[in-house]
């Protein structure tokens, strides 16, 4: 039996030998490749953290103390030494371990988290709240209180709310312990001046004298004169690595390191020593991501999160120059959208782009290598992204802000006053919106409909495929009036309608993909945002027999096409909206209000998408199915909706708002 069959709690390490703790590290990392390889999932942060992890839960007793993730998707070490081996292999499914930290799942989760930037800030709020209740550790009145340690990485450190949180930090007249897991990376490689920064410190090697450098630091930083007292306390070791000149100290931390992360007795040793200086402090680990494996140390972005791959050389793990194939079920509308903005980046010298640390994940990779002066990475800074786009857009350019559509509601302040305020046209691309598979509850983008609608002027529309993202991007292009965005899933293009040409977009304009028929020879209509338009044409397909069904792409959710809506509602045609999107102010909504505002009765529309609850981790079709927006959810609606109902009787089913009367 391997060492962490036998882990059932942390408590365990504390009485293992470091030859324990570094076979244990190398058990933990097999088992993480071999199930990232089954099914997909976060696989080089994870690789990354496994000695820290171990020599985290080996020094605090978490059961007690608190430890706070930042972006959580480097959790699967601390998992499986929590307790929840067993929910491994159903990892990012219902059936087991959600890929981030999940307060459902265990009490060493305190948060939720998937998000940059946050572990700090929540952790000062932990650490406040103990206090308050007369919990927190102080090493002379409550030497058995709580401590609270925040583990940040992955370049998150240069998040906006991170260095809010940094700033707050340093007024703590307590213990309190940021780990920063410098690995060099963020998603990709970090971007801007503070990562030079930890380049060069990484790079140096020069640590301050202990003597010289610590009385310096504890000179020129508020409350040094408390700090220096606790110094007095600190081990020799701690001292001895405590930075000169270090870019912490400005918000009043002491800092100590870099030390090496895959040192596991060096890493107990300062650990240690950190548990019990009882002032702020910042401890900087340097990590590999990707550590252990050849393939993943080489291109740690690649496999920052894998979907389920193979590596050849007869499934052995660790082989120099491996070969490792992802797996790959067609051709994404992250890549098809990185190579329409190769073409109009040729094409229009007008047009630039940014993301905000993830140039792989939305496909702008190779635009930043071909326009490294009109293309950037800001890195994890959404809200700066959208306010440098609006200023691009002030000097007439045009600007393409390509973004996770779950990260959008991070610069919603900056889409509102910087950019519809002024009436600037910066162009929204949202990647991964609607339900975006073992991710789960943390990264669906479920409200950039919700939240854009309410901006005068906004155009606002969805991709169903391939061609018609072309033609939505091509819309925006020219879009002067103000913001525009276009929404589209982590998924496959379909490839239903390639041999049909699509037209350009409209605005307010919805394209009908059924044949043309009068709408009172209908038994129903389905109006569809995005994707969904694909499901409900196999919806449609699937009812032919018994029921006349009408299907529209409705492209735009603002502005709705008005004429569309009056045209169906005043033949009486029972009217399906479907979105993978909230039901609540998403594109079902804008419909409902659109009938209100017309004076027509909208007793027979049905509203479909995402129910008013979280829905987690599994696969986006089981997801689809769950909300009742797959195609056999559809056909159910329509069969509901056409049938012998009173009208107003509304569907109930999960991801269905019934229909309320208009406001008359």
């Amino acid at each position: 039996m391997s060492i962490l069959e036998t882990i059932q709690s942390p408590a365990q390490l504390k009485g293992m030998g470091v030859e324990q703790l570094e076979t244990l590290a190398a058990e933990i990392r097999e088992a993480i490749v071999r199930q990232v390889a089954h099914s997909g999932g976060h696989l080089a942060p994870n690789l990354g953290v496994v000695e820290l992890t171990i020599a985290l839960h080996a020094v605090f007793d978490f059961a007690h103390d608190r430890l706070l993730f930042d972006v959580g998707h480097q959790c699967y070490p601390h998992k499986l030494l929590t307790g929840r081996q067993h929910m491994l292999p159903g990892l990012r499914t219902r059936a087991g371990m959600a890929g981030f930290p999940a307060p459902s799942e265990s009490p060493y989760d305190l948060f939720a988290v998937g998000h940059a930037g946050t572990g700090i800030s929540t952790a000062i709020g932990m650490a406040r709240g103990d206090t308050l209740n007369g919990e927190a550790y102080d090493p002379r009145a409550n030497p058995d209180g709580r401590r609270v340690v925040a583990l940040i990485g992955d370049a998150s450190i240069v998040n906006g709310v991170a260095m809010e949180g940094l700033n707050n930090a340093g007024t703590l007249g307590r213990q309190f312990l940021v780990v920063l897991n410098d690995n060099g990376m963020s998603i990709s490689k970090p971007q801007g001046a503070l990562s030079q920064y930890f380049d060069r410190l990484r790079l140096s090697h020069i640590y301050a004298d202990f003597k010289k450098g610590a009385r310096d630091i504890l000179r020129h930083v508020p409350g040094g004169s408390l700090l220096e007292e606790a110094y007095h306390r600190m081990g020799e070791a701690t001292k001895a690595m405590i930075s000169e000149g270090s870019w912490f100290e400005h918000f009043g931390l002491v800092t100590v390191g870099p030390i090496d992360g895959h040192d596991l007795p060096t890493l107990v040793e300062f650990l240690s020593e950190a548990r019990e200086f009882d002032r702020p402090m910042v401890l900087h680990v340097k990590t590999v991501k990707g550590k252990g494996y050849d393939f993943t140390e080489r291109d740690a972005a690649r496999f920052h999160s894998p979907p389920a791959f193979h590596v050849a050389e007869d499934d052995e793990l660790l082989p120099e120059g491996c070969r490792v194939e992802l797996r790959s079920d067609g051709r994404s509308f992250t890549r098809a959208f990185g190579d329409a903005m190769l073409g109009m980046m040729e094409r229009d010298p007008l047009v630039v782009a940014c993301t905000a640390a993830m140039p792989d994940g939305t496909g702008l990779t190779h635009v930043l290598e071909r326009f490294p002066d009109r293309a950037w990475d800001t890195g994890i800074c959404e809200s700066h992204a959208m306010d440098m786009m609006a200023g691009l857009a002030r000097t007439g350019r045009r600007p393409f802000f390509a973004v996770y559509c779950t990260f959008l509601q991070r610069a919603f302040d900056q889409a509102f006053q910087e950019v519809a305020l002024q009436g600037l046209p910066v162009r929204l691309c949202l990647d991964r919106a609607g339900l975006v598979g073992g991710d789960g509850a943390v990264h669906h983008g479920f409200c950039d409909v919700a939240l854009l609608r309410v901006l005068p002027d906004a155009a606002i529309t969805a991709a169903m495929d391939e061609p018609s993202l072309l033609a939505a991007l091509e819309f925006m292009r020219t879009y002067e009036a103000g913001l525009s965005s276009v929404r589209y899933p982590r998924d496959t293009v379909s490839g239903r309608l390639s041999s049909v040409p699509c037209p350009p977009f409209e605005l307010g304009r919805a394209r009908r993909l059924t044949a043309p028929c009068p709408a009172a020879d209908l038994d129903a209509a389905v109006l569809a945002f995005g994707t969904p338009a694909v499901a409900a044409l196999d919806a449609a397909d699937a009812l032919a027999g018994g029921y006349r069904v009408g299907v529209w792409d409705a492209r735009f959710a603002k502005p709705i096409d008005a004429e569309l809506v009056s045209e169906l509602l005043t033949a009486g045609v029972p009217v399906v909206t479907v979105e993978d999107h909230s039901v609540v102010g998403g594109f079902g909504a804008a419909v409902l209000e659109a009938a209100q505002s017309l004076g027509l009765d909208a007793s027979r529309l049905v509203r479909l998408g995402l129910p008013d609850l979280w829905i987690h981790q599994d696969s986006r079709s089981r997801q689809l199915a769950e909300a009742g927006i797959d195609a056999a959810g559809i056909a159910r609606a329509i069969r509901s909706a056409a049938g012998a109902r009173p009208p107003g009787a509304g569907v109930e089913a999960a991801g269905v708002a019934p229909a309320v009367p208009p406001v008359r």
